[in-house]
């Protein structure tokens, strides 16, 4: 893995067909790259055909950066787009993918990247160095109204230069181990001929087509109804070692179906190809009927080990009652998580105790569950001021004022799993109230701070836990960032910059857990769930590779993009043979043999 070559200094060399002057970089850089992991794409994988999938609402932009561009729709653009370099999703090695070399300085805090010159924007245009120069300028740029990004590229990402016609430099804030500095510096282009920096930036392309460098394009857009994506038939990547047999779909047709029962009906009736199947009731109860029972629909279920974000409560102490350290206990007391694993869901997740998971030293592991305890919670809200028990067993204060959490939701789904929580909660003499609101719509309430309680979860991405976009002061009180809590904690500001900052991975892991110490003690998350695989079902004509998911596959099994910071989508794709069998059978009535598939390679402690 990784072949080195040594940069000799004083000379000029022939690179990926280009001469350069290798004066033009120190000496001494030790030049690698990976043509040897392993692949894990199918050859057996074949070319063609649509993939029908939903989501429950229109996206509010199709930006990636800049307000609204937070959305769950975000994945469909961001993931089709290639970085300087990726992840294996299995060996967690980097591997080529817009850069076909990196070689790190000295420094341990600059990166050398080597740009692939075959590599083109889905217009025909070059990428170029000046996409990476313009992307820095642009991420820094008041005008795109990302505070993160402008952060980001001020104190994680200090330099961004053109070194020659196909090489870079990217220098990062601090010094940082290999991989944490491969991963902080390892950007996304920005093209820099399509845009144009102003103060209408926002508006000016909140829907454009910007040019694509991975596999698809959007090709078709139904404003509030569908965007359709298609494959570049000629990409430029389509035949490199890790993208090769991926991809396979001609079209990717997404539309919007606001209601997860009237999206099923529509999969049964095969305008759907797939459907995801994380949650318990769909898994058990729903994937049930002929079209299961016959064999025309499969059930797909794969063990991953991949690295988990933040599921459960974000209170906002923002808001006056929830500023009281005492309610925030008393309601770390009264949410009957467990009990709502155990039933609603089956036992199929996992309880957890930190924000986020699976990132080895990094994790707090010693953190004790706050479970449900009645007594405890009331105990709380008493000091709290919360001593009366009304008529109808919720919590009063001295001024009448009844202990209500208002808990603003995005998928109906969920709804089942907080009306559970309400219930017992209310023993506890708190009332949740529930409000479930469209998905876009919902999660920029959120981004607004206009909520009480957001229940969500987020991705896991990342090889190391990132804390300063939801839990710095940077980011309090303060519309379009991700600090949904509003804490503004000198202690926790503290330990947010010197994890930033630090080199040494064995003292930025004890920061790591020191901060997650100090979100316990502050009870600004009440942890929800956590989960170690991939569901769905999907027309049996949806083909997938022996193992059909890798260690670090997301939460869709069907993904059809690449994925972040692991590539690991793109396995699947369309028999068009099986697909005229499988339809001719239907109508036919004729059954196949039921099919459910659950493979554990990558289950934890399987050894992977």
């Amino acid at each position: 893995m990784n072949n080195k070559i040594k940069w000799i200094g004083g000379l000029m060399l022939l690179v990926n067909g280009t001469l350069v002057w290798a004066d033009a970089l120190p000496d001494g850089l030790i030049w690698e790259t990976n043509d040897t992991d392993p692949v894990f794409a199918s050859p057996q994988a074949k070319q063609g055909g649509t993939l029908n999938l939903y989501v429950d609402s229109f996206p509010l932009t199709f930006r990636t950066v800049g307000p609204d561009s937070n959305g769950s729709f975000r994945s469909f653009i961001l993931d089709n787009q290639l970085r300087l370099i990726s992840f294996h999703p299995n060996t967690g090695n980097p591997i080529p993918a817009l850069a076909t070399h990196w070689a790190i300085a000295p420094d341990n805090q600059t990166v050398y990247f080597k740009l692939d010159p075959r590599a083109k924007w889905s217009d025909g245009q070059p990428v170029v160095p000046e996409d990476y120069t313009f992307g820095y300028e642009m991420m820094r740029s008041p005008h795109i109204k990302g505070p993160w990004f402008n952060n980001y590229y001020t104190t994680e990402v200090v330099e961004v230069s053109k070194v020659d016609a196909h090489t870079i430099k990217v220098k990062a804030g601090s010094a940082k181990g290999k991989l944490d500095l491969l991963n902080t510096t390892e950007l996304w282009p920005q093209p820099k001929h399509f845009y144009k920096l102003g103060p209408n930036w926002v508006k000016q392309y909140n829907w454009a087509i910007v040019p694509t460098t991975g596999p698809y394009v959007i090709s078709e857009v139904k404003k509030g109804k569908s965007v359709t994506f298609s494959r570049q038939k000629a990409w430029w990547a389509k035949d490199d070692r890790f993208f090769k047999h991926r991809f396979n779909v001609d079209t990717v047709h997404i539309k919007v179906i606001r209601d997860q029962n009237i999206a099923f009906r529509h999969f049964l009736k095969g305008e759907l190809d797939s459907f995801e199947m994380v949650q318990p009731t769909w898994w058990h109860e729903k994937a049930k009927g002929p079209e299961f029972d016959k064999g025309y629909i499969q059930k797909v279920m794969a063990y991953t080990d991949t690295k988990q974000g933040g599921q459960g409560l974000h209170l906002n102490t923002a808001v006056p009652k929830l500023a009281d350290l005492n309610v925030r206990l008393g309601i770390e007391h009264a949410i009957n998580m467990d009990k709502m694993i155990a039933t609603v869901l089956r036992g199929d997740y996992v309880r957890a105790t930190t924000f986020g998971s699976g990132f080895g030293p990094f994790t707090e592991m010693a953190l004790p569950e706050r479970g449900y305890d009645v007594q405890k919670a009331r105990d709380y809200f008493a000091k709290a001021g919360y001593t009366k028990q009304g008529p109808d067993g919720i919590l009063q204060n001295a001024k009448g004022e009844r202990l209500t959490l208002a808990v603003t939701f995005t998928v109906s789904e969920h709804a089942k799993r907080l009306s559970f929580l309400k219930e017992e909660a209310k023993k506890a003499g708190l009332d949740l109230e529930l409000n479930l609101v469209d998905g876009a719509t919902g999660f920029k309430a959120m981004l607004e701070k206009k909520h009480e309680a957001a229940w969500l979860g987020w991705g896991g991405g990342g090889l190391y836990p990132q804390y300063w976009e939801s839990f710095h002061s940077d980011n309090a009180n303060k519309p379009q960032t991700n600090n949904f809590f509003n804490v503004a904690d000198k202690a926790l500001d503290t330990l947010i910059n010197a994890y930033g900052k630090e080199f040494d991975l064995g003292q930025r892991a004890e920061l790591s857990r020191q901060i997650q110490q100090r979100i316990y003690d502050l009870a600004i998350f009440v942890p929800g769930y956590e989960l170690n695989y991939v569901r769905a079902a999907s027309w049996r004509y949806v083909m997938l590779p022996t193992v059909p998911a890798t260690k670090s596959t997301p939460g869709l099994l069907y993904w059809p993009m690449d994925g972040y910071p692991h590539s690991s989508g793109g396995l699947l794709w369309i028999d068009e043979d099986k697909r005229q069998e499988v339809l001719a059978d239907k109508r036919s009535g004729k059954a196949l043999a039921p099919l459910t598939l659950i493979d554990k390679s990558w289950q934890r402690g399987q050894g992977g």
